[in-house]
């Protein structure tokens, strides 16, 4: 008898042990997705103590009054199976909170003792009241939680767990109520009644189909996890591919609009050379019909027309530099002498619109740089301060010009008092074709002016003038670094 008993532990704990063995394999595969730590601890803490209680049975010499030790940590492990089962149960309708998990732990502290004095001092009906007594708690306790939990979720897996529960529930019951009725005094493993011998095995084997409920449930969720993410990654491959074909669409649209403010203000930025050209030609001609042209003002509108010509070839070349990542030719310059060419330029219009001039040119130092391309920053610069001073009311409107040695470098300060620049469009001052705040526009020509500076390792900045205004800081490095 007792070896037969001890088999159908063994076989129970050995069915468990399978199912262990297979939900974490079949969790392992799944890489991320773990299962509810409750759950897998109270599987394996009931394969433990299914195999241990086997044992105990097997080698039992003392009988049901006294048997050994062994039973007292099987059993002990029946209820910690039993509590972290529970609160599996429990985690489906929330967190479990501290209190509750110190109060299990209490519980399990306090069971040990109480079991191990009726070991030694009660009897087999009395041990057998006591766990029949707790475990129909906790499985009536698991029956609600999982009726809660089906209100929200009517999977059928929690169907399956509930009916195995009350199962369990009536069996257990069920071996109370054959104690009771028998009267008996059992001292001995072969005095066991038939039928509650069968109860035992049978409640067992409900707690087994549970657990592969649980499993099954678990595994379900894990499914409809998995579909959802398919189904979500679908739907964002499909918003990709429509955000793909709409930037398709804007960058399509948008080209002949970039390219019709390119155009506009590469025409704008070689008006001003062109512009000049064709008033000294006019002026030329005029004079050529009149007979007066001397040979002192010939050559004068002939080197002012070379160096609009220049000018005009250089703004070219730096707007195809744009594109280009290769080497630039530069040269030895003085900053303050190529600052007072740039002035010369545009003396006339600085004289048409009554505009001061405030020099303090102290640098000492050379730069290795692109006449040219660094000619046509100082020129943008200029002329938008003086574009600016002309709409202002300020009295009197000044243009400063300031250069200094700084650390590595030469740092130049064009500055005006004029309206300065919005805050707002401070931020897209220095990007293509972002327009300006002035009604000309100058999309083209801050943003190549950075360009540039930056091509020759220094940078351009802006800032409100101390005074009022705006003012444009240039730094480029000098020969000796």
């Amino acid at each position: 008898m007792k070896l037969l008993i001890a088999l159908y532990f063994f076989m129970l704990g050995t069915i468990q042990l399978g199912l262990l063995i297979g939900m974490l394999r079949y969790f392992l595969e799944k890489r991320g997705v773990k299962p509810s730590t409750y759950w897998i601890s109270s599987l394996g803490t009931s394969v433990l103590a299914l195999f241990i209680f086997g044992f105990g049975v097997a080698t039992n010499s003392a009988g049901t009054k006294n048997p050994e030790f062994n039973f007292t940590i099987a059993n002990s492990l029946f209820y910690i199976a039993g509590v972290l089962q529970f609160l599996f149960c429990r985690s489906l309708n929330g967190p479990i909170s501290p209190r509750l998990k110190y109060f299990f732990i209490g519980s399990v502290i306090l069971f040990v003792p109480i079991f191990e004095y009726m070991r030694q001092h009660g009897t087999f009906e009395m041990r057998t009241s006591f766990i029949v007594a707790i475990i129909s708690i906790f499985f009536t306790w698991q029956i609600i939680e999982l009726n809660i939990k089906k209100k929200t979720d009517p999977s059928k897996q929690l169907l399956y767990i509930q009916f195995a529960t009350g199962a369990e529930l009536f069996l257990a019951l069920g071996r109370l109520t054959i104690l009771l009725a028998s009267g008996l005094v059992i001292r001995e493993v072969e005095q066991l009644p038939q039928a509650l011998i069968f109860l035992t095995i049978f409640q067992i084997v409900m707690n087994t189909l549970s657990y592969i409920a649980i499993g099954a449930y678990w595994s379900e969720k894990i499914t409809q996890a998995n579909t959802k993410s398919e189904v979500e990654n679908l739907e964002i491959k499909k918003l990709l591919r429509e955000r793909e074909g709409l930037i398709a669409s804007l960058l399509k649209a948008n080209k002949t609009a970039a390219t019709g403010a390119l155009s506009a203000s590469i025409a704008h930025e070689l008006n001003q050379p062109l512009g000049a050209s064709q008033l000294n030609i006019q002026f030329l001609q005029k004079k050529l019909a009149e007979g007066h042209l001397t040979t002192e003002q010939n050559q004068e509108i002939l080197n002012a027309l070379l160096e609009d010509n220049q000018r005009a070839t250089t703004i070219i070349q730096s707007l195809r530099s744009i594109f280009s990542d290769g080497k630039i030719g530069v040269e030895r310059i003085d900053i303050v002498e190529l600052i007072e060419s740039v002035l010369k330029i545009a003396k006339p219009e600085i004289q048409a619109k009554n505009l001061q001039v405030a020099l303090r040119l102290e640098s000492k130092s050379f730069i290795n740089a692109n006449r040219g391309e660094i000619q046509q920053v100082l020129l943008n610069l200029i002329n938008n301060a003086i574009q600016a001073l002309g709409e202002s009311t300020r009295s009197p409107r000044m243009l400063q010009i300031k250069s200094h040695d700084v650390s590595e470098g030469i740092q130049l300060l064009v500055s005006d008092n004029g309206g300065g620049v919005a805050i707002d469009a401070q931020v897209h001052l220095f990007e293509l074709l972002s327009g300006s705040h002035k009604r000309s526009g100058m999309g083209l020509g801050l943003w190549l002016c950075q360009h540039i500076v930056s091509r020759h390792g220094g940078y351009l900045r802006y800032q409100d003038a101390p005074g009022g205004g705006a003012q444009f800081i240039v730094f480029l490095p000098s020969i000796q670094h």
